[in-house]
């Protein structure tokens, strides 16, 4: 590692990737972890700043403020994924409740505070829906004087999960997404097109669950609980996706990524497409835009490859560290 560490506030709705994000994070002697921000998304809120302050409490990690933030999106009810992190979002592995308690701020105002506080240009990455950054960016627009770049785990460029062409944290907060890519900061969007390439194998899990360190077995733990592909029984095999810790390995590692700068917009409207992130990878203008007008859509580094093997080395050499 060469230079200062980057300054980065992570937003979360811990669940079980998000927990992987954070050991990472903790972890990496690259990143000055400023902050950490909760919302509604895969448990509800209260659920997430348990989960947050107990991952920290496991990882040993020094005292990070810890912000509880919106219970549910702009327009839309809260809707878990429960299904898919367990009833108390962390795979129900039976962690002890946390000793630590959250900042006595919310999490609009805990952001405002440690991104213009910050001595250098924060890198925000929202692994959650965008419910809080949208406010945020809403109520303290001043605040992207001193944001270099937002990394968001989100959307998709073919196939959804949420729906066929939705991927959750956008179909959670649409309104909120469309938000952020509004910015006017540089974004990059890590999305299910590579979220879902990155696996740490088997016998890795199995050896990190076998680590007499509390963080790095609860990584094994979490990895277990993350089957390698949807709809597969967790205990079919223990290899696991790294899920949204590959994002915050983008912040470390750039060049692990191959993004291209694309026209980004979300679908608001009602029906089979609300959620969908619109990436426009066509080489010249079509139909629409010759008859109707070229539209002006927010430009956004949209990740399309990943180096697997990369990640996956760079993630485990740092929760082993």
């Amino acid at each position: 590692m060469t230079g200062q560490p980057i300054p980065v506030i992570i937003d979360c709705d811990t669940g079980v990737d998000d927990a992987l994000a954070l050991l990472f994070a903790v972890r990496h002697p690259a990143i000055d972890l400023r902050a950490i921000t909760c919302v509604a998304g895969n448990t509800d809120v209260d659920g997430v700043v348990r989960n947050t302050l107990t991952v920290l409490e496991q990882a040993g990690a020094p005292d990070i403020p810890v912000g509880r933030g919106a219970e549910r999106p702009l327009l839309e009810p809260a809707r878990s994924a429960r299904h898919v992190h367990g009833a108390d979002g962390m795979g129900e592995l039976g962690l002890p409740a946390p000793t630590r308690a959250p900042a006595d701020v919310d999490a609009v105002s805990l952001l405002r505070r440690e991104i213009l506080a910050s001595p250098r240009p924060v890198t925000l990455v929202p692994t959650a829906p965008l419910t809080n950054i949208a406010l945020l960016l809403r109520t303290h627009p001043e605040v992207t004087r001193n944001i270099d770049r937002i990394v968001f785990m989100g959307g998709a460029v073919a196939t959804g999960n949420a729906t066929p062409v939705a991927e959750f944290n956008v179909w959670h907060d649409p309104e909120a997404a469309a938000v952020l890519l509004t910015a006017g900061v540089p974004i990059t969007m890590y999305g299910l097109d590579v979220f879902t390439r990155v696996v740490v194998p088997g016998a890795d899990v199995h050896r990190l669950r076998a680590s007499s360190e509390p963080g790095t077995r609860l990584a094994g733990e979490l990895l277990a609980h993350r089957p390698a592909h949807q709809g597969e029984a967790p205990e079919a095999e223990e290899a696991g996706g790294l899920g949204d810790a590959g994002a915050v390995c983008t912040v470390v590692d750039p060049a692990g990524i191959t993004t291209r700068l694309l026209p980004v917009e979300v679908s608001l409207a009602p029906g089979p497409t609300r959620g969908q992130t619109v990436v426009d990878r066509r080489l010249s203008p079509g139909e629409a835009e010759i008859h109707e007008g070229v539209r002006e859509q927010p430009l956004v580094d949209v990740a399309l490859d990943v180096d697997v093997d990369r990640f996956v080395k760079l993630y485990l050499e740092t929760v082993e560290r």
